[in-house]
């Protein structure tokens, strides 16, 4: 994550923060309105964390292209398919066409 990234999570997690006191306010100490700040706690050590360590690889590494691959539009051979069940249809071995 850039730093223009880790400012956009506090940013984010601040506005949370807001919300979060809202509902404490609107509801109380309820179990789910602890469980909210429990939660934010959570995502601020996360986000520290992750603020003091190593990207596993830079930010413009784009990683390994995986292969392209062409799959046709045109019929498979139906003879593949012909000791198969079709599926949703009870064991159907009828004619297939």
């Amino acid at each position: 994550m850039t730093t223009s990234e880790f400012a956009t999570l506090r940013r984010s997690i601040e506005q949370l923060r807001q919300s979060v006191s809202g509902v404490r306010g609107a509801f109380g100490d309820a179990p789910e309105v602890r469980r909210l700040v429990n939660d934010l706690e959570r995502l601020e050590i996360d986000a520290a964390e992750l603020a003091s360590r190593e990207p596993l690889r830079p930010a413009h590494y784009s990683g390994h292209v995986p292969e392209h691959v062409v799959v046709p539009d045109t019929p498979l051979d139906e003879s593949m398919f012909s000791d198969a069940d079709d599926e949703g249809l009870g064991g159907y071995h009828g004619d297939r066409s």
